[in-house]
């Protein structure tokens, strides 16, 4: 549809728009030339057309990444269980120029929020891929780093940290850990930010004899004594204080070494 512009007839002076001497008798409108027409239909429908253009260009682009994402998955995956197994990590792994046990593969398990230890999911590695934008092998490698540094925020870290625990409970209703794997991942974990910490916590671990297993209040509670705790001389470790007892006969044993 045209809708024809409108002109205000001369026989008005501009004067008279300011002083409101038009309200009983409004200005003559005349059709201006057809030339100066808009087609408004047209143009809406011209936008319309660019937008839904775009909209399909960005589907098909998505749709494209992740083809190139699952082809990836595929790589790994084992072709009777449609998982990446254990086998599979490890092909990746060396694929990356990654050890199995760096903590990063940790870390890409925490991004797709992987249920179950040692394998993933297609869709666990489509939520890790899509948001670490990488739909090659190279580009995830290269993606590494920022995903360490987006764990390291403290923002993120208390949860990737107890993400660690809950990732090793292999078998159903499992509540803890035995020692000797919580001391192997106290070393991936913590072991670049705290190691004097850890050393001396494991240290304490495979002395003792009262802890067979490690439970999840026990795992954070140690996460809050190296995050609070001045170390090594516990100056400001208060007994009375809501820590798991196991801290507390841990710094008890810190103390006797030292003195």
């Amino acid at each position: 549809m045209l809708v024809p512009k409108l002109s205000i007839s001369s026989e008005y002076p501009l004067s008279s728009w300011f002083s409101g001497n038009l309200a009983s008798q409004p200005p003559k409108c005349h059709h201006m030339s057809s030339n100066f027409n808009v087609p408004i239909g047209r143009s809406m429908s011209n936008r319309r057309w660019k937008t839904e253009k775009q909209e399909l260009g960005a589907i098909k682009a998505a749709s494209k990444e992740l083809e190139r994402i699952d082809n990836v998955f595929y790589t790994y995956a084992n072709t009777t269980s449609g998982v990446i197994e254990p086998e599979g990590i490890e092909r990746l792994c060396a694929d990356m120029e990654v050890d199995p046990t760096d903590v990063r593969v940790l870390m890409l398990a925490w991004k797709m929020r992987a249920e179950k230890q040692g394998y993933f999911t297609l869709e666990e590695w489509r939520v890790a891929l899509k948001a670490l934008r990488a739909d090659s092998l190279s580009k995830l490698k290269k993606a590494l780093p920022e995903l360490e540094k987006e764990v390291r925020r403290p923002s993120n870290f208390v949860d990737f940290y107890s993400y660690g625990f809950k990732y090793c409970l292999t078998e159903e209703k499992q509540k803890s850990i035995d020692i000797e794997s919580i001391c192997q991942l106290l070393h991936i974990i913590l072991g670049s930010q705290y190691q004097a910490q850890v050393d001396s916590f494991v240290e304490y671990l495979k002395t003792q004899s009262d802890y067979k297993v490690i439970n999840m209040d026990q795992w954070m509670g140690f996460y809050r004594f190296c995050d609070q705790i001045s170390y090594p001389d516990l100056s400001n470790y208060d007994p009375e204080l809501a820590w798991p007892l196991i801290l507390d006969n841990f710094v008890e044993w810190v103390r006797e070494k030292q003195s």
